[in-house]
């Protein structure tokens, strides 16, 4: 009677492996868990705390792949800006009559630079979906295409939040402010991942 959960295990143990394939690349051994795994990497980027947070609940797909990470938080990312580009759109429409002059110019200036930014994580999503294998110069011809189009989002990102430096301090302010400042940090965290990815899979 006491040997069928030891059974059991024994054979939950063997499928968890047959269907989760033993990582090629980045595999920190079986000691580690896939949160582990994921707070270690997060360990790496400006915004730690915020990338773990971001990320820890896709703990099962990811397991101990720098793959699946780096294009999950591409997505976590591109979902966030793809909010605040629709919001900031949203606060144009509302205060193109009557608002501060400045206020509206620094909305419609954040609304540009985010849509763009938007379609450049959107490329890089697509191009993580669509990677050759690791070790390869095509590998390294799209990474670098991802690496440069995040890096073009955070740019766009960073300019957003700069046309607020001369905004008068308000709700309004603050609201865009902060939502700005966070999608830059995911999409700063983002690319460190897609980073230790690129330099991994050389």
């Amino acid at each position: 009677m006491k040997s069928l959960p030891s059974i059991s295990m024994h054979f939950l143990t063997l499928l968890f492996f047959f269907l989760h394939p033993i990582p090629t690349l980045g595999s920190t051994g079986y000691d580690t868990s896939p949160t582990d795994y994921i707070r270690t990497s997060c360990s790496a980027t400006l915004y730690p705390v915020l990338c773990y947070t971001s990320l820890s609940g896709y703990a099962n797909p990811v397991q101990q792949d720098p793959a699946p990470l780096a294009r999950i938080a591409i997505g976590v990312s591109l979902s966030k800006a793809r909010h605040i580009a629709s919001y900031v759109s949203n606060l144009t429409r509302e205060t193109a009559y009557g608002a501060d002059p400045q206020a509206s110019a620094a909305l419609h200036d954040c609304f540009s630079n985010m849509d763009d930014a938007v379609d450049e994580i959107h490329g890089s999503l697509r191009q993580m979906r669509r990677l050759v294998a690791p070790g390869s110069e095509s590998f390294r011809f799209q990474m670098g295409n991802v690496q440069t189009w995040m890096s073009a989002a955070l740019t766009d990102e960073e300019t957003c939040t700069d046309e607020f430096e001369d905004v008068k301090e308000g709700p309004l302010k603050t609201e865009v402010y902060e939502r700005a400042v966070e999608v830059k940090k995911l999409t700063s965290n983002a690319l460190a991942l897609v980073n230790s990815y690129a330099e991994k899979g050389e």
